[in-house]
């Protein structure tokens, strides 16, 4: 890909946005059926599923926890999911994807009422234009509550960036190659608290502030939207 001369230009980002303004989004819940929960999202060009299995007895034995159950994220990219094709199987970006999906999700999950068990987040990337992992991450959440899985909230994610000393609301893919910065943000969106905060690249303070405050707006819009997946699908509609 060649780095464009601009990434904004009159206001306007390559694909038409303005610097505040989420990629359509579109997100179903219980789409798989033979998992426990399931959730399907599309963000721009992204399309991602999400499985939940259990909560179920853990085996190995040795790995249970006596007084919670554990939550394992897995997070995988097809091989066709990119331009180049990727080498099936994990590698480091993957296992890093799962372990701070893992954490992101964890503070709303009451684990605890399940000792000795586990339950199991299985995200693949069918199709991947930047913001991955927070697609993943709003994916799992809905999955959760697909499941039946008590939470406290759902867990609401998106990117910010930087583009042409511009602080914008999730990137796509030639904003996140060639942008100065990347902040992917997960929330919970009720008590305002932060679960996953990382960056690729520097901000200002006031900058990182604005990029902040962004992400939370972003995250409403997307939380909005999930809830109104889980209502779709578990709304009782009235006899005709």
């Amino acid at each position: 890909m060649e780095k464009p001369e601009k990434l904004l230009i009159d206001g306007k980002r390559l694909d038409g946005r303005a610097p505040d303004e989420l990629r359509p989004l579109k997100i179903k819940a219980g789409v798989l059926e033979r998992a426990d929960g399931s959730a399907y999202v599309e963000l721009g060009n992204n399309k991602v599923f999400a499985a939940v299995y259990g909560p179920r007895e853990m085996h190995p034995r040795h790995d249970q926890q006596p007084d919670a159950a554990v939550l394992r994220c897995r997070y995988s990219m097809a091989p066709f999911s990119v331009e180049d094709r990727k080498k099936p199987g994990p590698d480091r970006r993957s296992m890093e994807i799962s372990k701070v999906t893992q954490e992101a999700l964890e503070p709303v999950l009451f684990l605890e009422l399940y000792p000795r068990s586990v339950i199991d987040v299985f995200i693949e990337v069918l199709q991947a234009d930047a913001g991955t992992r927070t697609a993943g991450i709003n994916a799992a959440a809905v999955a959760l509550a697909d499941a039946g899985v008590p939470m406290r909230d759902l867990v609401s994610s998106v990117a910010v960036g930087k583009i042409d000393d511009t602080i914008v609301l999730d990137l796509m893919k030639e904003e996140d190659q060639f942008g100065t910065t990347d902040m992917p943000v997960a929330i919970i969106p009720r008590k305002k608290v932060v679960t996953l905060l990382q960056m690729d690249g520097h901000f200002t303070k006031e900058e990182f502030k604005q990029a902040l405050d962004l992400a939370f707006k972003g995250c409403e819009k997307i939380y909005e939207v999930q809830r109104q997946a889980l209502k779709e699908k578990y709304a009782i509609k009235e006899s005709e």
